[in-house]
């Protein structure tokens, strides 16, 4: 490994752990906040945290113990970050559809707001500083981490538009609605990581 992927790994290793972290802190917050004024988009939101914290653990893991022969571990890292994705829009989508078919209408939630511009603040940083790293040291998993990074400012996005329009409009129906644009970015996002082969760019 020559010098600048030694600083490379080292710098996608921080990365990680900080996005392990402040998921970890963004997942108890959303859950706690979610389950009090009966929000799914901010349930989802927090589940999708949880599953960052996990893939970000895996990567971490082979970030720490990486190897030269590491591509079946790649392809299974990316297939497990995929496979996640695609139970949480599931799950969400269910919870989502069900809402509006009882017209289930959620108390506002000035902490899931805050939580939400918190996210939309550092995430798309952190998401383009790891996808650089992943080129720079050719590492499929650290991407396909990154992606997810990136894919939880989309949804930071659509969690606040959401809760705001129902705390200051009252708009009961906005929450399940940002839950299932929501569960459109996680569906594409876990086909894309069970189909793609090479690094891509960010979209």
């Amino acid at each position: 490994m020559t010098t600048a992927n030694a600083s490379g790994q080292r710098t996608a290793t921080w990365l990680v752990g900080a996005s392990l972290g402040y998921n970890s802190i963004e997942c108890v917050v959303a859950i706690a906040a979610g389950l009090l004024a009966a929000s799914t988009a901010l349930v989802g939101f927090g589940l999708d945290s949880a599953i960052e914290v996990s893939a970000s653990a895996a990567v971490l893991l082979h970030m720490m113990t990486r190897s030269e022969e590491e591509s079946a571990w790649e392809h299974r890292a990316a297939m497990f970050i995929g496979l996640t994705f695609v139970g949480l829009a599931i799950y969400v989508g269910f919870e989502a559809v069900n809402d509006l078919a009882t017209s289930s209408k959620p108390a506002a939630s000035y902490f899931g707001i805050g939580l939400a511009v918190a996210s939309l603040a550092i995430m798309p940083g952190l998401a383009i500083a790891k996808h650089r790293l992943a080129h720079q040291i050719n590492s499929r998993a650290l991407e396909a981490e990154s992606r997810e990074t990136l894919v939880c400012s989309y949804l930071s996005a659509a969690l606040l538009l959401g809760l705001v329009a129902n705390a200051a409009l009252d708009w009961w129906w906005a929450d399940p609605v940002a839950a299932l644009v929501i569960v459109a970015f996680l569906a594409k996002e876990g086909w894309e990581a069970f189909t793609r082969r090479e690094l891509c760019g960010l979209d």
